[in-house]
């Protein structure tokens, strides 16, 4: 904890000192820094490890930060106090309302702001807010709406949520810092990346060879991924997601952009752009930096353990009986 404390204390100090790391080989730093990039056996930069998401830091800017886009080390501070003196562990500018269904000792949103000193992890547009609708993604929510309203919101399973199920957290909101459950785990091989997201246990398996993409009429849940090496980054590219899924209103015609830079032993660059013509008015970015863990990932058994959807729908049955007996 103290090691985080110290790098989200001197974040603004080290903006632009990103990059990759490995085993065996180095290469210089390509954007001229002084940390040299590590290489697998086979000659890939090694981004290898298990990786820490945790941060209070807000997904969008909050106004009182207009036209800040970094905190100062006096700011980071007050911040983070005022955070960690909230008592439903939840921090600041989470933009909920409401009760948590999560006892506060659950959660685990972490306890510092990222390493960079952002005031939000959207870092584009400039204003860090996340774009506009399109006219057509706003019909579309009308439209969804209004069939959501011929039934209960518990009539079947199927009407809950895909991470109620415990179906997926889906792509990319779970390579997104959440409430808990934060690490991520890379695994390469000459011809493959594997990110094992701990939330719902996701598991994407990314190939890095050059093979195409699958046909555009297969759809998935967390898309069809490609990847490749550009100098010390790894680039991912993903479409053709599924039109049950959904991000923030976005399925079928969702593309994004994903880029993992190791800059230092302990920090990973991160970032992802998403690009969607028909629900967004333009392209946006996340970035963040994801930092090094020292211990295992232990299953998290979504599935096997979900007391929570079985009491959704019993309190939904018992809700029905006593309207009934009325």
């Amino acid at each position: 904890m103290l090691k985080r404390q110290f790098i989200a204390f001197v974040g603004s100090l080290i903006i632009g000192t990103l990059g990759p790391f490995s085993a065996n080989a180095q290469l210089p730093d390509q954007n001229g820094d002084s940390y040299l990039t590590k290489l697998t056996p086979w000659g890939d930069p090694n981004i290898q490890g298990v990786w820490d998401r945790r941060t209070i830091t807000p997904l969008e800017r909050p106004e009182r930060f207009a036209g800040t886009a970094f905190f100062t080390p006096e700011q980071i501070r007050a911040y983070e106090r005022e955070s960690a003196a909230r008592e439903d562990g939840r921090p600041l500018d989470l933009g909920r309302g409401g009760i948590s269904v999560h006892d506060p000792d659950d959660l685990d949103y972490g306890s510092n702001v990222v390493a960079t000193g952002q005031t939000s992890l959207v870092v584009n547009p400039s204003n860090g807010r996340i774009p506009a609708y399109t006219e057509a993604a706003t019909a579309r929510a009308a439209i969804a709406n209004r069939a959501r309203e011929t039934r209960g919101p518990a009539d079947s399973w199927t009407d809950r949520t895909l991470n109620e199920r415990c179906i997926t957290w889906g792509i990319p909101q779970s390579m997104l810092p959440q409430a808990y459950n934060n690490n991520l785990k890379i695994i390469q091989t000459a011809d493959h990346v594997m990110l094992y997201i701990e939330m719902v246990h996701d598991v994407r398996i990314i190939p890095i060879d050059e093979r195409p993409h699958l046909p555009e009429a297969i759809k998935q849940w967390h898309g069809d991924s490609r990847g490749y090496w550009e100098e010390d980054t790894l680039v991912v590219r993903t479409k053709s997601f599924s039109p049950k899924s959904s991000f923030r209103r976005a399925n079928v015609n969702l593309e994004i952009e994903e880029r993992f830079r190791r800059n230092d032993e302990d920090l990973m660059e991160y970032s992802l752009t998403i690009m969607d013509d028909t629900t967004w008015e333009r392209d946006w970015t996340i970035s963040y930096p994801m930092i090094r863990g020292d211990q295992p990932i232990f299953e998290f058994a979504c599935h096997e353990g979900n007391h929570g959807l079985r009491n959704i729908l019993s309190v939904a049955r018992n809700l029905e009986k006593q309207s009934t007996e009325k």
